[in-house]
């Protein structure tokens, strides 16, 4: 029989907040913060819009030399894994029975092109440590040196599914009894212009009807979406068996009871209705569940016109419009590779509160007919959950979670 498998431990940092409390009171108080992105490095003839993270509170166990030498995403990284770690009490575990398993790929992009620019005209000079921050295993080495880790250490890319990706490979890792408890993190993706202008060029990013109104442009599944808004995220989860975590009293948020990736078979960045469809399907067979008994439905829902449009039909094909609904991206905008985890998150924390967050800006759905949260934060158990991710290059990614009594 197959162990149950739980989460235990959460670090989550957004533009709206950071550490689980804070986070959960944003949300359900349906903060935002949007404006034209800041950060040297993101801005070049056009202003981009979204959201950034204000400042980062670093606590007392990571080292100042350690931090300086690291890059944002790589710091915040460390943040969120800090705060799941001392939750889940993983320092009561054999360190090499600890897995890590990073979500994303290019994520340091702003950092990197900011470095070549220096150094263009003066490349001998040039730190040695480029050769290992340019690659995105340097999260795990900057993560398993601090921390101690030694079990398995990897990243997993699957553009905007690799954090539902981190957790899925996380629940094989323990499942396979290679490590007793296996972190995933989604990894802050940090955009350069060259990304925003390409995002931008490809017509996925927003917000040219709303370039004066930062705050009115994230719109996920209303008639006026225009495109994503980025946002910059980090969120950490611990995966591992009920067994296990019950051996050393750390209680659990919820039961991962399935999950499926699917491709699509495309390369392209269009949504396909099919590989939605299937990737819901296979969760709910391989949780056991039928449609019927999922109560609520964290969507993939960035705001994309096709996408929104998409992903509604997929998830009426599949028997879900019953579910309740909303798009935490509404409120801390795309995290593009962290984006999956930091909702599965936002779903675990609401799920413990009893109450849904809102969707901001959805004044206008594109199916009203589907249970919307919109405006307001509402009294909701939820005992069975349901959470989306797509990603570019025809990655469709559901996990599926149920209530525990901890």
């Amino acid at each position: 029989m197959r162990p149950e498998l739980v989460v235990t431990g959460i670090g989550v940092i957004s533009a709206i907040a950071q550490g689980k409390a804070d986070f959960t009171e944003a949300l359900l108080a349906g903060r935002s913060a949007f404006g034209v992105l800041q950060r040297p490095g993101r801005q070049h003839e056009s202003a981009y819009l979204g959201a950034e993270i204000p400042h980062i509170v670093f606590p007392d166990s990571l080292p100042p030399q350690t931090l300086r030498a690291a890059s944002l995403s790589a710091q915040t990284a460390l943040v969120v894994l800090q705060e799941a770690w001392d939750e889940a009490r993983l320092s009561e575990v054999d360190c090499r029975r600890i897995g890590l398993v990073i979500g994303g790929s290019n994520v340091q992009q702003r950092e990197i092109a900011q470095l070549q620019a220096r150094y263009r005209e003066r490349p001998q000079f040039l730190k040695p440590t480029y050769a290992l921050s340019f690659m995105d295993t340097d999260l795990c080495g900057f993560c398993t040196a601090q921390f101690g880790i030694r079990g398995l250490s990897h990243t997993v890319g699957g553009a905007s599914a690799s954090g539902q990706l981190a957790i899925m490979q996380a629940a094989q890792a323990v499942l396979s009894g290679q490590v007793d408890a296996c972190i995933a993190i989604g990894a802050l993706m940090d955009l350069s212009f060259w990304e925003c202008q390409a995002f931008r060029a490809l017509g996925a990013m927003g917000s040219d009807r709303y370039a004066d109104a930062p705050a009115l442009a994230c719109r996920p599944y209303d008639q006026q979406h225009d495109g994503f808004l980025f946002g910059e995220c980090a969120g950490a989860v611990v995966i591992e068996s009920r067994a296990a975590s019950q051996r050393r009293g750390a209680p659990a948020y919820a039961t991962l009871s399935g999950w499926r990736a699917e491709m699509d078979g495309n390369r392209n960045p269009d949504p396909s209705l099919e590989g939605e469809i299937a990737a819901i399907q296979g969760a709910l067979a391989a949780a056991g569940w039928t449609a019927e008994q999922i109560d609520y439905v964290n969507p993939h829902g960035t705001g994309s016109v096709v996408g929104d449009e998409t992903e509604l039909k997929a998830l009426q094909a599949c028997g879900l419009k019953g579910a309740r609904l909303n798009a935490t991206k509404s409120l801390i905008g795309h995290g593009l590779s962290a984006a999956g985890l930091v909702e599965v998150i936002a779903t675990l924390l609401q799920m413990r509160s009893g109450r849904l967050h809102p969707t901001r800006n959805l004044d206008e759905p594109i199916d009203a007919s589907f249970n919307w949260v919109r405006h307001q934060p509402v009294a909701h158990r939820i005992e069975r959950a349901l959470t989306l991710s797509m990603g570019f290059g025809g990655i469709n990614t559901a996990l599926c979670w149920q209530r525990t009594d901890r």
